[in-house]
């Protein structure tokens, strides 16, 4: 099994209710099983149209699944709960992201690990040092933190 992040976000109807139900659907997805699951934080939308506030927060899992398969059991969910993909950073139901698979490193059109924006994102790394603290002592993370 691999140990993964995955970013979770919601700013679209009762955003409660639907970070609570991808993470429903995702503790019973075949291969992944949850380990952790960050604090949840109110933000400020980064881009895109104007919109509302998000939720968002970090899940760790443990998988059996290759980072594509990931991705598609990610899409799947998201697809399930009715995610439309209109506009670039714009509002959504839900949001599910791979921010880093074990330590690999993938570079393709549709799928990027360690995801590239997650360093510049406040809402992102705070709830992930929040439940794995130590990857604040790896260069990357200590170099590339956010102010705070």
């Amino acid at each position: 099994m691999v140990v993964s992040f995955i970013g979770i976000g919601s700013n679209l109807g009762v955003r409660e209710d639907n970070i609570r139900r991808a993470i429903d659907y995702l503790s019973k997805y075949k291969g992944i099983k949850i380990d952790k699951v960050s604090r949840i934080i109110e933000t400020e939308p980064q881009g895109g149209p104007p919109q509302g506030k998000y939720l968002n927060g970090v899940i760790k899992v443990n998988t059996d699944l290759s980072p594509r398969e990931l991705l598609r059991a990610l899409q799947s969910i998201e697809n399930m709960m009715g995610r439309v993909r209109t506009v670039r950073f714009g509002p959504r139901i839900i949001d599910l992201d791979i921010l880093l698979y074990g330590d690999k490193t993938v570079d393709e059109p549709e799928l990027k690990i360690p995801h590239p924006e997650m360093f510049k994102r406040k809402f992102v790394i705070e709830p992930l040092l929040e439940i794995e603290p130590k990857l604040k002592d790896y260069h990357t993370f200590t170099a590339n933190l956010p102010e705070r």
